[in-house]
């Protein structure tokens, strides 16, 4: 009895939940792949339209980070 109430724990959704919509299998690919997954700021989530945007911000602070640690050597 025990194993059965944790499976339908596990298997029954919200109703608040609509995945009629929903494509099995859509991300499958990208996460086999080793993709990263980070979860941004509310704040944060409004400057960025895209994940394009946010990696090119970031490759621009690694840029100026490598320049900085090269002007100033240990």
């Amino acid at each position: 009895m025990k194993k059965n109430r944790a499976v339908a724990a596990r298997t029954s959704i919200d109703p608040e939940y609509d995945f009629s919509r929903g494509q099995r299998g859509e991300y499958a690919g990208r996460y086999a792949g080793g993709s990263n997954v980070v979860v941004l700021d509310p704040s944060v989530a409004k400057i960025f339209l895209d994940s394009a945007s946010v990696n090119d911000a970031l490759r621009g602070l690694v840029r100026i980070a490598d320049c900085s640690r090269k002007a100033h050597p240990r």
